[in-house]
């Protein structure tokens, strides 16, 4: 599912109009940049955790030489579900 399709569903569920949805998805997107760059993490009690964790540095091989290159450190975001999306998933 893309964003369109995602605003459309959510027009669907939510009665709203499609452009109302789309701004609330923008939003959103705007506010989890902000909060995840600043390291905090979101919590949505039901569908889950978005977090921001530290990958460190380590050797890698590139694929094609299969020579040994250093893979420098870097912040990546984890999404952890919550219990009611791991129960409907299962």
């Amino acid at each position: 599912m893309n964003k369109q399709e995602l605003v459309a569903a959510m027009a669907d569920k939510s009665g709203l109009s499609k452009a109302d949805n789309e701004k609330f998805v923008k939003a959103f997107e705007e506010t989890a940049k902000e909060v995840l760059g600043k390291g905090e993490s979101i919590q949505l009690i039901g569908f889950g955790t978005l977090s921001v964790s530290e990958r460190p540095a380590r050797t890698g091989r590139n694929p094609q030489t299969g020579k040994e290159m250093q893979i420098a450190a870097k912040n990546v975001v984890k999404f952890k579900p919550g219990k009611a999306l791991d129960e409907t998933l299962n």
